[in-house]
């Protein structure tokens, strides 16, 4: 067979040799890493084509084989109509908000106003006052489980662009997401949702009515602590649309690595969160009976404010994340609870495969005023944990050794409170 490169220098031959070859056995098993930046095109036709974005591809930034099959399973997931995937969760939404705040026929954003749930990300927060109020796009919060609250915040602000978490972090509060959608489609408003802590397992927002749900993909969706994404899902052509146009000219789209991880995580995305979410229930269970807690936050407790919506909503499962109070709130009590844990991970993240530790006012909710987490119900004493999917037991038995290193509110001789010791034997550090 004659060889088109026989007369190429061997220079020459070095940096073409090897690279697009034909498929010559079938595709592969699993989605592989194209790392390339650029693509060669056979005729001109197919050159338009991907330049215009209608098929194919044409530059990294525009899209990417990789990226485009972890965007069709997160399509698949949330049941949409198209999906975007981005550097991180936080770059995920604020690419959502410039596209929900985009009116139909326009090629940019015009928001009249945002109207967010107070029960939300701290950095969200932060990210709504620098890079909106700051700008003059009106930004006001309400509480989204009172449906009166929102329909008078409504009524008020005149938002174009609704954002609620359900589930939310840290307080694990749940929002009717219809109801929510009712009223955001006749005050000409966008839903958006970020659906990080419930994942699409819990709940899809976008079949209640929904716009747009965001993830945090380096949660839950990719689940073993190992890769950095975020994914807006659209429920129609338009806002995906958008979101597409903005991701070319922000840039902050997602690597072919990153990708790959994420789709892996995305393949036992069920049986974790399934696993997760059995754990969970066990452990909140088990830590509303002991006496060095003062207070548990889960869905799937009868003490939790919105327990019957979730019942109602959630198909039985409840949420792998759970938060709670010691009794004892105090700085000190906080460090012997933490260098107590010896499974258990104190960790920033939440979705991974592990059980996972932190204090919102020292991690998720740092960057707001002591007043701000006050008036969300955010203590200092807080404590979040999410679920992984170990043995529920060795998670119970490592939470007893903490909490058995805690003191309990009563007056011990010296005043200072007294020490629990449940004579459990714990692993040493």
């Amino acid at each position: 067979m004659h060889d088109p490169h026989a007369n190429w220098s061997l220079q020459t031959r070095l940096v073409h040799d090897g690279e697009r070859l034909p498929n010559v056995s079938g595709p592969p098993t699993t989605t592989p890493i194209y790392t390339s930046s650029t693509y060669v095109y056979n005729d001109f036709d197919e050159m338009e084509a991907a330049l215009s974005g209608t098929r194919g591809f044409s530059y990294g930034r525009n899209g990417n084989p990789t990226v485009a099959a972890l965007e069709q399973a997160l399509t698949t997931a949330e049941g949409g109509a198209g999906a975007l995937v981005f550097s991180s969760g936080m770059a995920a939404m604020y690419t959502a908000i410039l596209a929900a705040g985009t009116p139909r026929g326009m090629s940019h954003p015009q928001i009249r106003g945002i109207l967010v749930a107070r029960d939300i990300y701290g950095v969200t927060t932060v990210m709504l006052d620098t890079f909106f109020a700051a700008q003059g796009v009106p930004v006001a919060f309400c509480d989204m489980c009172d449906l009166a609250a929102v329909d008078a915040a409504i009524a008020q602000h005149n938002p174009d662009v609704l954002i609620v978490e359900q589930i939310s972090n840290p307080l694990l509060r749940v929002v009717d997401i219809a109801a929510l959608a009712q009223r955001a489609k006749a005050a000409g408003a966008r839903l958006i949702v970020d659906s990080t802590i419930a994942s699409p397992i819990v709940q899809r927002p976008l079949t209640l009515g929904a716009d747009l749900v965001v993830h945090s993909a380096t949660k839950y969706l990719s689940g073993h602590g190992d890769v950095t994404s975020g994914a807006v899902v659209a429920r129609s052509s338009l806002p995906r649309d958008m979101l597409y146009s903005y991701m070319k000219i922000l840039g902050n789209v997602l690597g072919p690595f990153e990708a790959q991880q994420t789709l892996r995580g995305m393949k036992t995305l069920g049986l974790r969160v399934r696993q997760q979410c059995q754990n969970a229930a066990l452990v909140a269970a088990w830590l509303a009976e002991q006496p060095q807690v003062a207070r548990v936050n889960y869905p799937g407790l009868p003490s939790h404010p919105e327990h019957a919506l979730a019942t109602r909503d959630f198909g039985g499962l409840f949420g792998a994340m759970i938060s709670f109070e010691l009794h004892a709130g105090s700085r000190d009590n906080l460090r012997q609870f933490v260098e107590n844990l010896h499974m258990i991970l104190p960790a920033t993240s939440l979705g991974d495969i592990y059980t996972l530790m932190s204090i919102p006012a020292l991690a998720s909710h740092r960057d707001l005023s002591t007043e701000q987490r006050a008036a969300r119900g955010i203590s200092d004493s807080l404590i979040r944990l999410s679920i992984g999917i170990e043995d529920a037991t060795d998670i119970i038995a490592d939470l007893q050794c903490a909490l058995a290193a805690t003191r309990t509110p009563g007056p011990s001789p010296s005043g200072q409170g007294a020490a629990i010791n449940h004579g459990t034997s714990c692993a040493s550090a």
